[in-house]
């Protein structure tokens, strides 16, 4: 970079100089530049070929100045052929016959709308999923592709339909599961084009519209079945704790019949006393 920037001085300077010496140089400026008084003859052939030298010294000293960032590379190519990649900050001087092409290869995320996909019971879903990823090469991710980013979309995508997704709190793992899976898939298949993925995450799992008003219905009934089945559950231990204790301390001798009544009416006592809201 201070290369680039002494040569671009040093061609302004003689750009300067050749137009001093033609004797077209300003008065305010030669009183300005301290410069003695020159009447010159005009641009001839040696003037101009000291204008045109320094010129492009100039032109090729400011032109080749670029600013490296933290974060940010370089892509250099010279009539479509990879010329290398700087990664490095600060003042640079790069060829200004090179095409310069920047890259961001910070640590990025990006978060999908909804995605369709679906559970392990083939239920459509909707997912929203987060994916942590960078660009590691450079001349790959850039030059072997049209649009890196548009690629690892649609890697996502495709990864959905093949991978089922199973809503928070199933019994195969859940979202976590699907997330693995995911992450494995999608960095196999964007390693080539010199992307590398650290995560994908479902982070919202929802069921299509389509489907949505009959799985919610269906939950609902389970719900309600478990609720029923833990409830008899415990009704029937308080029952069988109650007629236990009543006989091991004598103080009803029943038989069968009478126990039978007894456990009947303890049962229809307990589960009307539950179902009474609190």
């Amino acid at each position: 970079g201070a290369a680039g920037v002494v040569a671009g001085a040093c061609g302004v300077t003689g750009c300067l100089a050749a137009t001093w010496w033609a004797g077209l140089l300003p008065p305010l400026a030669t009183e300005a530049l301290r410069l003695p008084a020159y009447a010159g003859a005009g641009f001839g052939p040696a003037q101009w070929a000291a204008y045109a030298g320094a010129g492009l010294l100039g032109v090729a000293g400011f032109g080749g100045l670029a600013r490296g960032r933290t974060g940010r590379a370089w892509v250099l190519g010279l009539f479509g052929r990879y010329r290398g990649t700087v990664r490095r900050t600060g003042l640079l001087w790069v060829n200004p016959l090179v095409r310069r092409r920047r890259v961001d290869v910070r640590l990025r995320h990006w978060r999908s709308e909804a995605v369709p996909a679906t559970d392990p019971d083939g239920v459509a879903l909707r997912v929203v999923v987060l994916v942590v990823w960078r660009v590691r090469d450079t001349a790959r991710a850039l030059l072997g592709i049209d649009d890196h980013e548009t690629y690892l979309r649609e890697c996502v995508e495709a990864a959905l339909a093949r991978v089922p997704v199973e809503p928070a709190g199933g019994a195969r793992g859940g979202t976590t599961a699907a997330g693995d899976a995911l992450t494995r898939l999608v960095a196999q298949e964007t390693a080539p084009v010199g992307v590398e993925v650290f995560s994908v995450q479902p982070v919202r799992v929802d069921y299509a519209p389509e489907v949505a008003p009959a799985m919610h219905r269906r939950r609902i009934a389970a719900l309600d079945a478990r609720q029923r089945a833990s409830m008899l559950g415990s009704v029937v231990d308080s029952v069988e704790d109650t007629v236990t204790r009543l006989t091991m301390r004598g103080l009803v001798e029943l038989d069968d019949y009478e126990r039978k009544v007894l456990v009947r009416d303890l049962t229809v006592a307990f589960c009307s006393g539950r179902s009474e809201p609190v």
